[in-house]
């Protein structure tokens, strides 16, 4: 593999393919890492990463980073692959190319209480290269990387392309607020407008709300809100 190069600010940390990148990015956060430390695993099936941030402001605001590197993510991709490769986003972290489920992104944080400014947020990606299986007929919804015209996209050109469209979009955010993340989320979501379920409750999903909470209206025209808080992992 070639040296990766990750953009200033950012540095990198290897790990082998008994190590999960998120896991070991939250063991590095809790030790006291500087922010900006991409933990990764390139292996040959599967691309693995997982960014630490150090928020400073209150968890619900910080989450924030889930969707904004999903939108860091499409850009990056973007970038490399051939033009007709679709790249959308769900609203829980989910990746889908040209309509089929590839991948997350997943999210923990230091702290569980939304009010809290949290210690530290860390944001994993997980990206098949190549499908699991020969049969693609066993999981029609499910693709890879390599399955959907992207066999010229190397996964350590991407994960570097991941990282500097990822502080690009942190650059704007913290200069410009969230209007314009939000205009280049909305436009790369999958779902909205659709029934959707999520935690036991079945709806229509609107859209989100300032903090890239989901607004989803019942059948009884009620519309509730369940905030990106709900997908934290290990809270």
């Amino acid at each position: 593999m070639s040296d990766l190069h990750f953009p200033p600010l950012m540095s990198g940390l290897a790990v082998d393919g008994q190590d999960d990148p998120f896991e070991s990015a939250q063991q590095q956060a809790i030790l006291g890492c500087d922010a900006g430390l991409i933990v990764h695993d390139l292996g040959a099936n599967i691309l693995r990463a997982a960014i630490v941030f150090a928020p400073e402001i209150a968890l619900e605001k910080a989450l924030v980073m889930l969707p904004l590197c999903g939108v860091g993510f499409q850009n990056a991709l973007g970038a490399l692959a051939p033009p007709e490769v679709a790249v959308h986003l769900e609203w829980d972290g989910g990746l889908r190319i040209n309509g089929a489920r590839c991948g997350r992104l997943r999210v923990a944080a230091g702290g569980n209480d939304p009010k809290d400014v949290p210690d530290w947020l860390v944001v994993g990606l997980e990206l098949p290269l190549w499908p699991t299986s020969d049969d693609p007929g066993t999981s029609p919804d499910d693709t890879a990387l390599y399955a959907e015209g992207c066999a010229d996209v190397e996964a350590p050109r991407l994960l570097e392309s991941w990282a500097r469209h990822t502080l690009n979009w942190l650059s704007r955010w913290e200069d410009e607020g969230t209007r314009a993340l939000h205009a280049e989320w909305r436009g790369l979501a999958h779902g909205i407008g659709e029934p959707i379920s999520r935690n036991d409750q079945i709806g229509t999903f609107l859209g989100v709300d300032e903090d890239f909470g989901m607004l989803l209206r019942d059948e009884s025209g009620e519309t509730c809100l369940i905030p990106l808080t709900m997908l934290l992992e290990g809270s």
